[in-house]
């Protein structure tokens, strides 16, 4: 079994306690002492992984879309048919690993401070072009493209809606009833085509 150094370990630790620290907090309001505390490790420590809390943050929202996108190329290998490609995005992006507490306050966070950090605007930005495209990689098999671009943006904009929606609420999220109400969506735009 290959071994792992403390370091991937303590950044890991602290990126964790980054998105828990902003759950709690449902704002980047937090202090690198405090994300430190939560991670096990000093505020020396921290600032040396990462320098900044600026730069702790863009590495919390990297590794979130690192997790994202890696769910979803897993998810959308699985996929036999286009509407099933389409189907394995909304799913990914409501699975327990995104759809969370904690989770959908760090993204909450994380678009609020985009309006005021160029980097972090940056990553939504790539975030967006990818949910795009992985959702334009099934649609483009049933519709005709314009179309599919169409219902592509209005997928993505009900995927984001329902976490904004979400981060309001109390209680635990419903994955289950996000993803039936994206799908019904997808149902009548389809209007029970479903090529290859």
């Amino acid at each position: 079994m290959p071994k792992i150094g403390m370091e991937p370990l303590r950044r890991k630790a602290l990126i964790d306690a980054t998105i828990a620290a902003i759950g709690e907090r449902g704002s980047l309001d937090v202090t690198m002492s405090e994300i430190a505390g939560r991670a096990g490790v000093s505020s020396a420590l921290a600032h040396h992984y990462f320098g900044a809390k600026d730069e702790l943050l863009f590495a919390t929202m990297r590794h979130i879309l690192a997790e994202l996108n890696a769910d979803t190329r897993r998810a959308l290998r699985l996929a036999a048919t286009a509407r099933q490609r389409v189907s394995a995005v909304v799913a990914v992006s409501f699975s327990d690993d995104q759809f969370q507490a904690e989770t959908i306050a760090a993204w909450l966070a994380f678009y609020v401070e985009a309006q005021q950090s160029s980097a972090l605007r940056r990553l939504l930005r790539v975030y967006a072009r990818r949910l795009h495209s992985n959702l334009m990689s099934g649609l483009t098999g049933i519709l005709p493209r314009v179309e599919a671009d169409r219902v592509a943006e209005a997928t993505a904009a009900l995927i984001d809606g329902l976490y904004i929606r979400r981060a309001l609420k109390d209680g635990v999220p419903n994955a289950q009833s996000a993803i039936a109400l994206v799908e019904d969506y997808l149902e009548t735009k389809l209007n029970g085509r479903s090529l290859p």
